[in-house]
């Protein structure tokens, strides 16, 4: 599943705080089952505050910090929140990434969105999703081949961060 990549924001277009985009149900709801499965295989639910963060989760366009996660959703506490994505993560729903700016930023894990990869600003520590299109993926595949060969190693899958100097700060 793709993730909506366009900002979370708990309001509507008309300005109240209904958080309805119904078009958008059936992808909530696979993510909300997928979720719920892999919780319950740790002998977890999908609580509200769970299911809230993995909604704010699902609607952002990168991995997201502790603050911006806060930001999204009024009423969500710091420590609850904290709590949370710790149970989320062992349940292998949310994937934690630690960047240069020391901050730990979290997404779904790909499991549940699609593989991806992330461009990662070395100024700002803005990082933002790089979709794993097929070419991409072949010409990295080849690479990873050739290393793992000529190391003697068998790799399982990849992640590939890619850190430079984001379009904001290189301006």
């Amino acid at each position: 599943m793709a993730r909506d990549h366009a900002p979370h924001n708990a309001r509507n277009d008309s300005g109240d705080d209904s958080g309805d985009d119904s078009g958008n149900d059936s992808g909530r709801d696979a993510v909300h089952d997928t979720v719920t499965r892999l919780l319950v295989a740790q002998s977890q639910r999908l609580t509200p505050t769970r299911r809230h963060i993995v909604d704010i989760l699902a609607a952002a366009s990168g991995p997201l910090t502790m603050p911006e996660i806060l930001a999204a959703q009024r009423g969500l506490a710091q420590s609850s929140v904290y709590r949370n994505l710790i149970v989320l993560e062992e349940a292998g729903a949310v994937h934690r990434m630690l960047t240069r700016d020391g901050l730990a930023r979290y997404e779904l894990a790909e499991d549940i969105t699609e593989h991806h990869h992330h461009l990662v600003c070395s100024t700002c520590g803005r990082v933002e999703d790089l979709p794993a299109t097929p070419a991409l993926e072949r010409s990295v595949a080849n690479a990873i081949e050739e290393a793992a060969r000529r190391a003697g190693f068998r790799t399982q899958h990849h992640r590939l961060d890619l850190v430079g100097v984001c379009s904001r700060c290189a301006t």
